[in-house]
């Protein structure tokens, strides 16, 4: 499981290293609100389009060479950035980054489900989720140590190291797990899955979960900068929201295990969290940024895990990839699209603006999943 682990590091830290640096940067690549949400949704662009597909080829040929190729490719990409430093290159890099996490982090989902007994998977996913979080804790502090030690030129040296060490780890230590007979599939059975109740509302929890989330590493910065903090500070405010997620995560998959957490609950817990961090965003000085990072961070680690072993209960185990990546299609959505919605309503009106839209539509998300008893029981 620890290759599992360090992959799920490896996508978050580099996802966040960036982001959650370029708001308070002076790179040239980023000229303004605007472009800094482009440059933020590329990422997870990339993955909206590729992550079904990936999910599908995995279940076909197995898990783990997705994996491996999906953490070499992310080692090729960064390495481009490093070769060229130039600020154009950034959008490339960024671009075939986001492809190749889309190959392994599905692959990497797959992996803890089908390695894990279904028993345990609140367990697994909270612990899977626990060590990805790490990589958001990091990649905002360190990544803000590397900027200011060498800009982001050596901030794409580490993460093509680490993606490389990672992907000889995981072919010397994951197992082969060969791909299951399946069924032939046809459209209409796959339509009918992704609009099951038992897969739809965990993957909107999880995509209105993924958007604040992207928006509290992205934009949190820029609220630090206004306040006179620095690159480092800023860094550092944010990872306090995913040590929030990281703390949180195993603890909400245990409880789930042990029957004293519901889906139904902790996701309805974990949507208001994220919108009462979002009004405290837009209120002015820095004690409330910090506030506001811890509750967006509590909310996304509870409805995590929930929401993928909920998923993963709910489909047969030769589908798993299929699930995980159509899921993970969904949480990119929430990512992708947070960051452009709040880019947009906060070049319309201001940052606060923008904020306080996002806790609304939570709120909303909160009051229409309602998620079933029968989901919770999943």
């Amino acid at each position: 499981m620890w290759p599992l682990y360090a992959a799920g590091f490896t996508t978050a830290f580099g996802a966040h290293a960036v982001a959650a640096n370029l708001g308070g940067s002076s790179s040239d690549a980023v000229t303004s609100l605007l472009t800094l949400g482009a440059l933020l949704a590329l990422y997870d662009g990339a993955e909206v389009l590729l992550k079904p597909v990936f999910g599908s080829i995995a279940d076909r040929i197995g898990a783990r060479p997705v994996l491996l190729l999906g953490l070499i490719g992310f080692a090729v990409a960064s390495s481009t950035y490093v070769i060229a430093d130039r600020p154009g290159w950034l959008w490339v890099a960024r671009l075939g980054q986001g492809a190749a996490a889309s190959a392994f982090s599905p692959a990497a989902s797959t992996l803890v489900a089908r390695l894990n007994p279904a028993a345990k998977h609140g367990r697994a996913f909270g612990s899977y989720g626990f060590y990805k979080s790490l990589g958001y804790t990091a990649g905002p502090l360190l990544g803000g140590g590397l900027v200011w030690l060498g800009d982001f030129r050596l901030l794409f040296t580490v993460m093509t190291v680490l993606a490389l060490v990672v992907a000889v780890w995981a072919l010397v230590v994951v197992p082969e797990v060969p791909p299951l007979p399946r069924r032939r599939q046809t459209v209409v059975d796959l339509a009918r899955r992704i609009t099951d109740p038992r897969f739809l509302r965990p993957t909107l929890a999880l995509a209105a979960a993924t958007a604040a989330l992207s928006v509290g590493v992205g934009f949190l910065p820029v609220t630090g900068a206004s306040d006179g903090l620095g690159t480092i500070a800023t860094g550092a405010a944010v990872s306090l929201l995913a040590a929030t997620a990281a703390v949180v995560q195993p603890r909400a998959g245990r409880a789930l295990d042990a029957g004293r957490l519901s889906s139904r609950t902790g996701i309805a817990v974990g949507l208001g969290l994220a919108a009462a961090g979002f009004v405290c965003a837009a209120l002015p000085g820095v004690v409330f940024l910090l506030i506001a990072a811890a509750l967006i961070g509590a909310g996304t680690g509870v409805i995590t895990p929930l929401g993928f072993a909920a998923l993963a209960a709910s489909t047969p185990p030769e589908r798993l990839g299929q699930t995980m990546g159509t899921a993970e299609l969904g949480r990119e959505l929430g990512d992708a699209g947070g960051p452009l919605l709040l880019a947009t309503v906060a070049t319309i009106a201001v940052l606060d603006a923008g904020y306080l839209v996002l806790a609304a539509l939570l709120i909303v998300a909160l009051l229409t999943l309602r998620p079933t008893r029968t989901m919770s029981e999943e």
